[in-house]
């Protein structure tokens, strides 16, 4: 019985350990403000103008943040969602300001969350409107 008991625990304990890793909840809405406060703003700005999350598909949007090429591959997305980037713009960017000490990874998340829920295919389609 001892070492079926020992396996047991082991399994409980990998499990825990595995959900544990992985609890972060995404917050769409959060990303959202982001997004449209940050990443809008800018591309408003530029030639190529304002990209809604509607523009693409779910799938779309996944292979474009795991690539993780931003400008045709100049740059990176995560570059826009670091803490050296938001302490950068924040004198001018209320969001940037607001989330100045969200961790990279849950910001990210966060934008995921909203891009694929707003997309084409996704729950609610969204426009940066």
């Amino acid at each position: 019985m001892k070492p079926r008991f020992a396996m047991m625990s082991l399994v409980l304990a990998s499990a825990l350990t595995a959900s544990a890793a992985h609890a972060y909840d995404p917050d769409w809405k959060r990303g959202r403000i982001y997004y449209r406060s940050v990443c809008t703003s800018c591309h408003v700005a530029s030639p190529i103008g304002q990209i809604n999350p509607s523009s693409k598909t779910k799938a779309e949007w996944t292979a474009y943040l795991s690539a993780n090429k931003h400008a045709k591959g100049k740059d990176t997305v995560t570059h826009y969602v670091s803490k050296e980037y938001r302490a950068q713009i924040k004198g001018s960017n209320k969001a940037a300001e607001k989330f100045a000490d969200v961790p990279e990874q849950e910001l990210f998340e966060d934008i995921k969350a909203f891009l694929l829920r707003g997309a084409k295919d996704g729950e609610a389609p969204a426009s940066c409107s």
